[in-house]
């Protein structure tokens, strides 16, 4: 998987959001909001190939958490995020 590089981050009024700088046309009525532990994995992953295996870690090594809790979190955020279009497979 990879972050689709016409997506980047940005701060506006305290929320963490991901917006495409890419593409005309795109759908202004969307807002894809971050919270904390998605916008760690966003920042971590960005520019690079990776798999849950690679997001889980992110998690645990961050959040302490355990494997198992890390995988299945890591799975939720990639496919939200694949959904919307900003990971790619």
């Amino acid at each position: 998987m990879r972050i689709n590089t016409h997506y980047k981050l940005r701060e506006i009024a305290g929320e963490t959001i991901v917006v495409n700088q890419g593409a005309g046309g795109m759908d202004m009525t969307r807002i894809i909001s971050l919270n904390a532990s998605a916008k760690r994995l966003y920042e971590a992953l960005a520019g690079t190939d990776f798999a849950l295996d690679d997001a889980a870690r992110v998690l645990t090594e961050t959040y302490g958490i355990d494997n198992n809790q890390a995988r299945t979190d890591a799975a939720r955020w990639a496919e939200s995020l694949k959904g919307c279009g900003v990971i790619e497979e």
